[in-house]
């Protein structure tokens, strides 16, 4: 999962994906015990290859969750004419990349 996260995402730009802008579109990984940080930690180490610039994802510990306001639920399906999900041009091939 940590593999395919940083193959689809830009994580070198702070506060951005794409065309939204904000705090809230930060890349982030929330991990909920110390195996977690330490592996998420471990990746983004192996990831920083992949990208030029320095890789600003967070990694902290999860706090408090909330559920996204409804018109984000099933975005996709519901706003098909706001399609701007950049996230995976071709997950087939990210996929078909993947080391086993």
């Amino acid at each position: 999962l940590l593999w395919v996260f940083w193959h689809v995402h830009d994580p070198t730009q702070l506060n951005r994906q794409g065309p939204d802008v904000g705090t809230q579109y930060r890349s982030g990984i929330y991990t909920c015990d110390a195996e977690q940080f330490q592996q998420a930690e471990r990746s983004k180490m192996q990831a920083e290859v992949l990208f030029k610039s320095p890789i600003v994802t967070e990694i902290v510990p999860a706090d408090v969750f909330w559920k996204a306001e409804e018109y984000h639920q099933d975005y996709l399906r519901k706003n098909p004419w706001r399609a701007a999900c950049h996230a995976v041009p071709d997950l087939k091939a990210i996929l078909a990349s993947m080391p086993v």
